[in-house]
């Protein structure tokens, strides 16, 4: 988890154009819409804002300067998210009811964070432990960047009006490419972070790994093809279906993914109400629905270890956060070995998210990050299109319970050898 140490000015750019990011995202939005909370998993915007700069906050300033004057002594409280040792919180479900502190306090709240960090910057940027610290909430921040535009999009989904975050764009059609399988011999691979820089300490440590042989799809599964399977009667099959994924769809009443429209034409996206792109990937599906189309289709899902073995020489690159569609877009034709692991949507893969063998979280309260969410969860991998690019590399674990949909969540098959 540790990154090398950055040159002083570096980190302090860095931390600056995270930052702005963050902000940026958020011009499109009113203050109304900064303050709503639309499900429990989800959080207002103005909560993503203030809890991405308490965490500089605590785990830097109050830790590493001293001197540093608190924002407001309750600020702990309302925007600590799940580190149970350092104190109690407000309920996750009831963030949305926090009208106060308004979003211009949170801003001003942000502004003094941010002042604060530069002077710990200027006069300690060489001490290694508060560079990986900075550096950690820096890439914790762009996770929330991610999560603040999911949670955008859910929210405007419920609202009758289907408003839109942003302009419609004109997005590349794409032709229509048969869906093919590229083998992989198997062999003992490596698994984990192999660099210098940062990674999270789920992504570590490195170690040895059995892929059996095995073949990897060549691309997503495009909305073409999950139609093709809302129309064969995925959703009224229980043979198809995990029991606990049968069970979903029973209480739920799940018929297709959650933002698609009843006419299976149409679904809602960050630029409102869009037709359906035939070759694009489908998305917002659960890993029951992942698993369940994979059953029908006569494959399954990957394991995150077969999926990492075809990425180690890869360029992690893609349509992410940057390329400005928020939505995925049709893959390129593949030649020798499969498209779109990086972009688009995250995959989601058969393993549970545990730890690798020899895994250690970190001593003290940032050891709450990752590992105490080693339990009922799988693995997804590959980044999506509102993954910042500096964010995503091969070895990135992201996890969500597999009733998860509000992500930008796809499919990508697998078959033994």
């Amino acid at each position: 988890m540790a990154p090398a140490p950055a040159p002083p000015r570096d980190l302090a750019d860095r931390y600056a154009a995270v930052r702005r990011a963050t902000v940026d995202l958020t011009r499109a939005l009113t203050p109304e819409d900064m303050v709503v909370q639309s499900m429990p998993d989800a959080s207002p915007a103005k909560w993503h804002l203030a809890h991405t700069s308490w965490f500089f906050e605590h785990f830097v300033l109050q830790a590493h300067l001293p001197e540093y004057p608190l924002f407001h002594e309750r600020y702990c409280y309302l925007f600590n998210s799940y580190y149970y040792t350092v104190g109690a919180m407000h309920a996750r479900p009831s963030r949305g009811l926090l009208s106060r502190p308004t979003v211009a306090e949170i801003l001003k709240y942000r502004s003094h964070v941010d002042a604060h960090i530069a002077k710990l910057l200027l006069t300690r940027a060489g001490d290694p432990a508060i560079a990986a610290l900075i550096t950690l909430g820096l890439n914790h921040e762009q996770q929330h960047q991610e999560l603040l535009l999911t949670d955008i999009k859910h929210l405007f989904s419920c609202n009758p009006l289907l408003p839109a975050y942003q302009k419609a764009r004109e997005r590349p059609r794409g032709a229509s490419t048969p869906l093919q399988f590229f083998s992989h011999a198997g062999g003992i691979g490596e698994t984990g972070y192999a660099g210098n820089a940062f990674c999270f300490d789920n992504e570590l440590p490195r170690h040895s790994t059995l892929i059996p042989p095995h073949a990897m799809a060549s691309r997503l599964i495009t909305n073409t093809e999950y139609r093709d399977f809302i129309k064969d009667g995925g959703y009224t099959t229980p043979a198809l279906w995990l029991s606990d994924g049968w069970a979903t769809v029973q209480r739920e009443g799940w018929q297709r993914p959650i933002y698609w429209q009843e006419d299976l034409q149409s679904e809602f996206t960050l630029a409102g109400v869009t037709p359906l792109a035939p070759n694009a990937p489908v998305v917002h599906v659960s890993a029951y629905e992942a698993d369940a189309f994979a059953r029908w289709a006569g494959a399954r899902l990957p394991t995150e270890f077969e999926w990492e073995a075809w990425t180690h020489s890869m360029e992690m690159e893609g349509n992410l956060l940057e390329a400005g569609y928020l939505h995925p877009l049709p893959g390129a034709v593949p030649h020798s070995r499969p498209v779109q692991m990086c972009g688009d949507a995250w995959e989601w893969t058969q393993s549970a998210y545990a730890p690798y063998p020899g895994f250690k979280p970190a001593a003290g309260s940032i050891g709450e990050y990752n590992g105490k969410f080693m339990c009922n969860q799988l693995v997804l991998r590959g980044g999506s299109c509102v993954t910042p690019k500096t964010h995503i590399r091969a070895s990135y674990r992201n996890f969500f319970y597999p009733d998860a949909r509000w992500q930008f969540t796809g499919i990508r098959l697998a078959k033994d050898a």
